[in-house]
């Protein structure tokens, strides 16, 4: 039984796509690096692999292949089974990738995958004749189930978490329950993938830099976040063993070579018990190499930045989102942002590189709340930050509430990248609105650095610091000026 598992050539015109591996499928500028690491799809590759089948995982976004390279190799793999991780944004194009796989591979069973949740729907299987079946959510057991009962030709009746196309028309099984014992993986099948093609190095951690996961899932509501909504359904924390992530880390820098390591959990630092017992084990191995993670900003605290840092972490990705506590109350992310200011002075104080990430158009935004937002990222002066537009995911509760309402102006889903298009409206802003203050916040973000990164400006800054400390250092005719 062969299995062919993809991540589908997605571009434009100056632009290249980011969908497997990403919370928020979108377009990038051709100069940029970002590519996160495809985890489900190589999490189900390296499942496949330990169980006997013969698999071929091809990341074609990383590789920046063009479509007739993507489809000569799957064609020379010559596969049984197809899967494609797709996305909303992305759905177009995926499509138009699975009829030409159709016709190069007419006897291959070919399914999707991902975060789209339309396709999880038994109508939407209906209509698109390409696809043969649909893994919804979380994926790798259920595609482990699936790809046995090709192999023995059983029915496919009672597979959890499958839509698939029966005599009597589509067969909806369910979701699968999530697993519980991440430990229960095999680590991700690297050896498929260009690795030096990731990025996500938060602080620039030193390259060449490897992701992980050290758990799946997130207990904190907020509406708009895609995967606890979508791949999960559910907002269970799941974690690995810390001896285990830890192993994985260990021999990723020392038998691979990467000189740092990017942890990109959902939220890395729910349970502080396991986060105190992480920097133990970490610092116990004396791996010699940098980290970073998510975090959730106000679960940290002294103890543990402290714990963090001396076991070796860099630098640290926080996710404030809004500087309007009503804001935050109505997209229930529930975050205290008393607590976030105190943390973020605390990181600084501490060494640790930050990048922020910030929302615009939540419910209740105005363009008020959106300038002290901005404010509140200039005056943290992080190493790097990220400004997006709320993009309401199928699926999500920010969808659902919005279109109710009929406050979603689009259903063109190339708009909803969430960077530089709007597709919704709020109670005050309408989309060029979001889309305005978005630009006004980059070129804000811009301007900032370029004072802060100026040479001249750091050794201003550093002198005014000096001189704060030692006021006797004054010269007289400053003196003078002051009345001092």
């Amino acid at each position: 039984m062969r299995v062919f598992l993809g991540n589908a050539p997605w571009s434009k015109p100056g632009y290249y796509g980011v969908r497997a591996g990403s919370r928020w499928p979108h377009f990038e500028e051709e100069q940029l690096e970002y590519m996160p690491f495809p985890f489900f799809l190589a999490y189900a590759a390296a499942v496949l692999e330990r169980e006997g089948f013969e698999v071929l995982l091809v990341d074609a976004c990383a590789e920046a292949l063009d479509r007739a390279a993507f489809l000569d190799r799957a064609a020379a793999f010559a596969p049984d089974l197809l899967v494609l991780e797709v996305s909303t944004i992305s759905i177009d194009n995926d499509l138009a990738v699975a009829r030409e796989l159709r016709e190069r591979l007419p006897q291959a069973r070919l399914a999707f995958a991902g975060l789209h949740a339309f396709m999880y729907e038994p109508a939407w299987l209906g209509e698109h004749r390409d696809i043969d079946l649909v893994l919804i959510g979380e994926y790798e057991m259920t595609l482990l189930e699936l790809a046995r009962r090709l192999e023995e030709s059983a029915s496919l009746a009672g597979c959890a978490g499958l839509l698939w196309r029966g005599d009597d028309g589509v067969r909806d099984e369910g979701r699968r329950p999530l697993v519980e014992n991440l430990d229960w993986f095999p680590w991700p099948a690297r050896h498929f993938l260009p690795l030096s093609r990731y990025h996500d190095e938060p602080g620039s951690i030193p390259r060449p830099s490897v992701q992980m996961w050290a758990s799946r899932g997130c207990p904190y509501g907020c509406v708009f976040c895609a995967w606890p909504q979508i791949m999960y359904d559910s907002r269970r924390y799941r974690m690995r063993s810390v001896r285990d992530t830890v192993d994985e880390m260990e021999w990723l820098v020392g038998e691979w070579g990467f000189r740092s390591v990017y942890f990109d959990d959902d939220t890395f630092n729910v349970n502080k018990a396991r986060t105190l017992a992480f920097a133990r084990e970490v610092k116990s191995r004396n791996l010699g190499a940098p980290w970073a993670i998510m975090a959730r900003i106000d679960n940290m605290d002294r103890e543990t930045l402290e714990a963090l840092q001396d076991a070796g972490l860099f630098a640290l990705k926080y996710g404030i989102e809004t500087a309007d506590p009503t804001l935050l109350e109505q997209a229930c992310k529930g975050l205290d942002l008393d607590k976030a200011r105190q943390v973020l002075a605390l990181t600084h104080e501490l060494g640790i590189k930050m990048h922020l990430t910030f929302m615009f158009g939540m419910p209740g935004e105005t363009r008020d709340t959106a300038r002290r937002t901005i404010d509140l990222a200039l005056e943290a002066n992080p190493e790097s930050l990220q400004f997006t537009i709320a993009t309401p995911f199928p699926g999500s509760r920010y969808y659902n509430e919005l279109k109710q309402a009929g406050r979603i102006l689009s259903d063109d889903f190339e708009k909803y990248d969430g960077f530089r298009s709007a597709v919704i409206r709020t109670d005050h802003l309408q989309p060029h609105d979001l889309e305005e203050i978005v630009a006004e916040a980059n070129r804000r973000w811009q301007e900032h650095r370029r004072r802060r990164d100026n040479p001249d400006t750091r050794n201003n800054l550093q002198k005014a610091v000096d001189l704060a400390k030692n006021p006797k250092r004054i010269p007289d005719s400053i003196r003078r000026i002051f009345g001092r």
